[in-house]
């Protein structure tokens, strides 16, 4: 499970650290759900444990290769519409992650949003929640 909250001026994001199957049974408590894209820009991802692994270092990669070729820092909204166009380019085979996506643009204003396997993209306001908590 994983969830953000935006207050003045800032985020926070935080998950738990449980690795299960089927809800039913624990196999471990120290699997990484939330990861760093950019100072500004965090992204927390619930779901099947190899698409969560896999997916984040195909975004850590992406957001590095655009920090190369653009000489800048990608900012929450353009990270959250590049994980969008991720999800949607698997949509027959889909990642079975679901991200949420928190971070403060270049004024400090929060930005927080949610996708589902396909990459349709939930923006709020004040909180997201994904994973087995989101029910």
């Amino acid at each position: 499970a994983v969830v953000a909250m935006a207050g003045e001026n800032c985020v926070a994001i935080a998950s738990d650290t449980r690795h299960g199957v089927r809800q039913l049974m624990t196999i471990g408590c120290q699997r990484q759900k939330t990861f760093k894209l950019t100072d500004q820009t965090f992204v927390g991802l619930a779901g099947l444990a190899t698409d969560v692994q896999t997916f984040s270092q195909l975004l850590d990669f992406r957001i590095k290769l655009f920090s190369l070729k653009e000489e800048r820092t990608m900012q929450p909204q353009m990270a959250a519409n590049m994980i969008s166009s991720m999800l949607y380019e698997k949509r027959f085979g889909p990642w079975f992650t679901e991200p949420i996506v928190a971070g403060l643009d270049k004024e400090g204003t929060p930005f927080l949003c949610a996708f589902d396997y396909i990459g349709a993209m939930s923006k709020a306001q004040d909180f997201v929640v994904s994973g087995t908590s989101s029910e």
